[in-house]
Protein backbone atom coordinates (compact mmCIF):
# COMPACT_ATOMS: atom_id res chain seq x y z
CA UNK A 1 0.00 0.00 0.00
CA UNK A 2 1.36 3.58 -1.15
CA UNK A 3 2.01 5.84 1.63
CA UNK A 4 -1.17 8.48 1.83
CA UNK A 5 0.74 11.73 1.32
CA UNK A 6 4.36 10.70 0.11
CA UNK A 7 2.26 8.55 -2.43
CA UNK A 8 5.11 9.21 -4.96
CA UNK A 9 8.57 9.39 -3.13
CA UNK A 10 9.18 8.66 0.50
CA UNK A 11 13.09 9.90 1.37
CA UNK A 12 14.73 9.09 3.98
CA UNK A 13 17.14 11.92 4.35
CA UNK A 14 20.68 12.16 6.24
CA UNK A 15 21.79 14.82 7.36
CA UNK A 16 23.68 16.07 10.55
CA UNK A 17 21.57 17.14 13.81
CA UNK A 18 23.65 20.61 13.25
CA UNK A 19 21.87 21.41 9.88
CA UNK A 20 19.11 23.68 9.77
CA UNK A 21 18.45 24.70 6.62
CA UNK A 22 18.40 21.33 3.85
CA UNK A 23 15.37 20.38 5.85
CA UNK A 24 13.56 23.66 5.17
CA UNK A 25 15.18 23.70 1.51
CA UNK A 26 13.40 20.10 0.39
CA UNK A 27 10.20 21.21 1.79
CA UNK A 28 9.82 24.61 0.10
CA UNK A 29 10.77 22.70 -3.35
CA UNK A 30 8.54 19.43 -2.80
CA UNK A 31 6.48 18.55 -5.54
CA UNK A 32 3.27 17.06 -4.80
CA UNK A 33 3.09 13.62 -3.38
CA UNK A 34 6.74 13.98 -2.34
CA UNK A 35 7.89 13.58 1.06
CA UNK A 36 11.15 13.81 3.51
CA UNK A 37 11.94 11.87 6.38
CA UNK A 38 15.16 13.10 8.77
CA UNK A 39 17.88 10.85 9.87
CA UNK A 40 19.61 13.25 11.98
CA UNK A 41 23.96 12.48 12.65
CA UNK A 42 24.48 13.55 16.48
CA UNK A 43 27.71 15.67 15.80
CA UNK A 44 28.76 16.69 18.86
CA UNK A 45 31.97 19.19 18.72
CA UNK A 46 30.75 20.88 15.69
CA UNK A 47 34.05 23.15 15.59
CA UNK A 48 35.57 23.49 11.92
CA UNK A 49 38.47 25.79 12.48
CA UNK A 50 41.74 23.70 12.20
CA UNK A 51 42.42 20.67 9.44
CA UNK A 52 42.52 18.28 13.05
CA UNK A 53 38.82 19.40 13.82
CA UNK A 54 37.50 19.06 9.71
CA UNK A 55 38.91 15.41 10.21
CA UNK A 56 37.17 14.84 13.86
CA UNK A 57 33.93 16.21 11.85
CA UNK A 58 34.16 13.41 9.44
CA UNK A 59 34.71 10.35 12.13
CA UNK A 60 32.12 12.16 13.49
CA UNK A 61 29.57 11.56 10.64
CA UNK A 62 31.08 8.00 9.75
CA UNK A 63 30.49 7.00 13.21
CA UNK A 64 27.26 8.17 13.89
CA UNK A 65 25.61 7.82 10.25
CA UNK A 66 24.82 3.84 10.70
CA UNK A 67 22.24 4.63 13.57
CA UNK A 68 21.06 7.36 12.07
CA UNK A 69 19.98 5.33 8.99
CA UNK A 70 18.78 2.50 10.96
CA UNK A 71 16.31 5.02 12.84
CA UNK A 72 15.42 6.52 9.43
CA UNK A 73 14.86 2.97 7.95
CA UNK A 74 12.05 2.18 10.29
CA UNK A 75 9.42 4.33 8.45
CA UNK A 76 10.15 2.66 5.52
CA UNK A 77 11.66 5.00 2.58
CA UNK A 78 11.72 4.51 -0.92
CA UNK A 79 15.44 5.96 -0.86
CA UNK A 80 17.93 7.84 0.58
CA UNK A 81 19.23 10.98 -0.13
CA UNK A 82 22.24 13.05 1.62
CA UNK A 83 21.09 16.08 3.29
CA UNK A 84 25.16 16.55 3.47
CA UNK A 85 27.38 17.48 1.00
CA UNK A 86 30.91 17.90 2.19
CA UNK A 87 31.53 14.43 3.20
CA UNK A 88 30.12 12.92 -0.28
CA UNK A 89 32.72 15.16 -1.69
CA UNK A 90 35.79 13.25 0.48
CA UNK A 91 37.90 10.67 -1.58
CA UNK A 92 37.49 12.03 -5.03
CA UNK A 93 35.50 10.68 -7.19
CA UNK A 94 36.24 6.82 -6.22
CA UNK A 95 35.39 8.16 -2.42
CA UNK A 96 31.78 9.54 -3.50
CA UNK A 97 31.22 5.96 -5.35
CA UNK A 98 32.17 4.23 -2.00
CA UNK A 99 30.07 6.39 0.01
CA UNK A 100 27.18 6.11 -1.65
CA UNK A 101 27.32 2.02 -1.81
CA UNK A 102 28.03 2.53 2.22
CA UNK A 103 24.83 4.20 2.33
CA UNK A 104 22.97 1.46 0.46
CA UNK A 105 24.23 -1.40 1.97
CA UNK A 106 23.40 0.11 5.39
CA UNK A 107 19.66 0.88 3.95
CA UNK A 108 19.23 -2.59 2.41
CA UNK A 109 19.74 -2.07 -0.95
CA UNK A 110 18.06 1.54 -1.46
CA UNK A 111 18.51 3.81 -4.52
CA UNK A 112 20.96 6.66 -2.50
CA UNK A 113 21.43 10.18 -3.68
CA UNK A 114 24.67 12.94 -2.89
CA UNK A 115 25.29 16.18 -3.58
CA UNK A 116 28.48 15.50 -5.15
CA UNK A 117 26.97 12.95 -8.00
CA UNK A 118 24.27 15.29 -8.70
CA UNK A 119 26.26 18.58 -9.07
CA UNK A 120 28.56 16.29 -11.79
CA UNK A 121 25.09 15.18 -13.25
CA UNK A 122 23.44 18.68 -13.21
CA UNK A 123 26.70 19.89 -15.07
CA UNK A 124 26.39 17.05 -17.82
CA UNK A 125 22.91 18.50 -18.89
CA UNK A 126 24.73 22.27 -19.14
CA UNK A 127 27.89 20.94 -20.91
CA UNK A 128 30.01 22.78 -18.18
CA UNK A 129 33.83 22.08 -18.50
CA UNK A 130 35.14 25.12 -16.72
CA UNK A 131 33.95 25.94 -12.79
CA UNK A 132 33.80 28.29 -9.76
CA UNK A 133 33.04 26.94 -6.81
CA UNK A 134 31.66 28.41 -3.35
CA UNK A 135 31.96 26.03 -0.16
CA UNK A 136 31.60 27.22 3.44
CA UNK A 137 34.83 24.88 4.29
CA UNK A 138 38.36 25.58 5.72
CA UNK A 139 41.26 24.47 3.54
CA UNK A 140 41.14 20.68 3.43
CA UNK A 141 37.48 20.60 2.44
CA UNK A 142 38.04 22.83 -0.22
CA UNK A 143 40.74 20.39 -1.20
CA UNK A 144 38.26 17.36 -1.66
CA UNK A 145 35.78 19.60 -3.85
CA UNK A 146 38.64 20.11 -6.28
CA UNK A 147 39.54 16.56 -5.86
CA UNK A 148 36.08 15.48 -6.99
CA UNK A 149 35.51 17.56 -10.11
CA UNK A 150 39.08 17.47 -11.31
CA UNK A 151 38.77 13.97 -11.29
CA UNK A 152 35.63 13.58 -13.88
CA UNK A 153 37.85 16.16 -16.18
CA UNK A 154 36.15 19.85 -14.98
CA UNK A 155 38.51 22.49 -14.61
CA UNK A 156 38.21 24.73 -11.38
CA UNK A 157 39.49 27.97 -12.40
CA UNK A 158 38.19 29.89 -9.08
CA UNK A 159 36.89 28.40 -5.67
CA UNK A 160 36.31 30.96 -2.53
CA UNK A 161 35.90 28.42 1.11
CA UNK A 162 34.18 30.89 3.62
CA UNK A 163 36.21 29.25 6.48
CA UNK A 164 32.73 29.22 8.80
CA UNK A 165 34.46 28.10 12.67
CA UNK A 166 31.67 25.44 13.10
CA UNK A 167 29.11 23.45 11.31
CA UNK A 168 26.00 25.54 12.73
CA UNK A 169 27.47 28.88 11.98
CA UNK A 170 27.46 27.71 8.05
CA UNK A 171 23.61 28.87 7.95
CA UNK A 172 23.58 32.11 9.62
CA UNK A 173 26.10 32.93 6.17
CA UNK A 174 23.83 35.81 4.51
CA UNK A 175 22.54 36.62 1.17
CA UNK A 176 24.80 39.28 0.88
CA UNK A 177 28.16 37.33 1.93
CA UNK A 178 27.12 34.70 -0.55
CA UNK A 179 26.83 37.16 -3.70
CA UNK A 180 30.05 38.74 -2.94
CA UNK A 181 31.61 34.78 -2.87
CA UNK A 182 29.43 34.34 -6.38
CA UNK A 183 30.93 37.38 -7.90
CA UNK A 184 34.38 36.45 -6.80
CA UNK A 185 34.50 33.16 -8.43
CA UNK A 186 32.84 34.49 -11.72
CA UNK A 187 35.44 35.05 -14.12
CA UNK A 188 34.87 35.38 -17.47
CA UNK A 189 35.98 31.96 -18.56
CA UNK A 190 33.73 29.79 -15.95
CA UNK A 191 31.09 27.77 -17.48
CA UNK A 192 29.31 27.55 -14.45
CA UNK A 193 29.47 28.14 -10.30
CA UNK A 194 28.52 25.39 -7.76
CA UNK A 195 27.63 26.29 -3.94
CA UNK A 196 28.09 23.35 -2.02
CA UNK A 197 27.54 22.91 1.89
CA UNK A 198 24.06 22.19 2.29
CA UNK A 199 23.86 24.48 5.42
CA UNK A 200 24.12 27.03 3.40
CA UNK A 201 20.59 28.88 2.84
CA UNK A 202 21.16 29.67 -1.16
CA UNK A 203 18.77 27.91 -3.28
CA UNK A 204 16.79 31.58 -4.31
CA UNK A 205 20.10 33.53 -4.47
CA UNK A 206 21.31 30.83 -6.90
CA UNK A 207 17.90 30.86 -8.83
CA UNK A 208 18.12 35.02 -8.94
CA UNK A 209 22.03 34.83 -9.98
CA UNK A 210 21.66 32.47 -13.22
CA UNK A 211 19.21 35.37 -14.50
CA UNK A 212 21.70 38.65 -14.12
CA UNK A 213 25.02 36.38 -14.81
CA UNK A 214 23.52 34.56 -17.52
CA UNK A 215 25.28 30.68 -16.59
CA UNK A 216 24.31 28.04 -14.53
CA UNK A 217 23.99 28.69 -10.71
CA UNK A 218 23.75 25.26 -8.68
CA UNK A 219 22.95 25.51 -5.53
CA UNK A 220 23.70 21.93 -3.66
CA UNK A 221 20.35 21.34 -2.24
CA UNK A 222 18.26 22.11 -5.57
CA UNK A 223 20.89 20.19 -7.42
CA UNK A 224 20.35 16.94 -4.71
CA UNK A 225 16.82 16.82 -4.80
CA UNK A 226 16.37 17.58 -8.65
CA UNK A 227 18.71 14.06 -9.25
CA UNK A 228 16.55 12.05 -6.71
CA UNK A 229 13.22 13.08 -8.03
CA UNK A 230 14.54 12.30 -11.64
CA UNK A 231 16.52 9.11 -10.25
CA UNK A 232 12.59 8.54 -9.16
CA UNK A 233 10.91 9.03 -12.23
CA UNK A 234 9.54 12.67 -11.02
CA UNK A 235 9.43 14.61 -13.96
CA UNK A 236 7.84 17.73 -12.52
CA UNK A 237 9.23 21.28 -14.31
CA UNK A 238 8.78 24.09 -11.22
CA UNK A 239 10.18 27.82 -11.23
CA UNK A 240 12.08 29.11 -8.77
CA UNK A 241 14.61 26.81 -7.75
CA UNK A 242 16.99 27.29 -10.63
CA UNK A 243 17.30 26.07 -14.24
CA UNK A 244 17.47 22.37 -13.47
CA UNK A 245 14.07 21.99 -12.67
CA UNK A 246 12.56 24.20 -15.26
CA UNK A 247 14.21 22.86 -17.86
CA UNK A 248 15.26 19.19 -17.17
Amino acid sequence: MSNAIGFRMKAGVLAPSTNTTVESDFNMMAPYGVTFHMGRIHIKDMRLSSDDLFENLLDQVRREMPPAIERVMTCRPSCMVMGMSGETFVGGREGNIRFEENVKKLSNGLKVYSGASATHHALQKYGAKTLGIVTPYQLPGDEQVVKFFTEYGYEVKAIKGLKVKDAVAISEVTEDELRVAINEVNLPDVDAIIQCGTNLSMVRLADGAERYLGKPVIAINAATLWHALRGEGIMDKMDGFGRLFREF
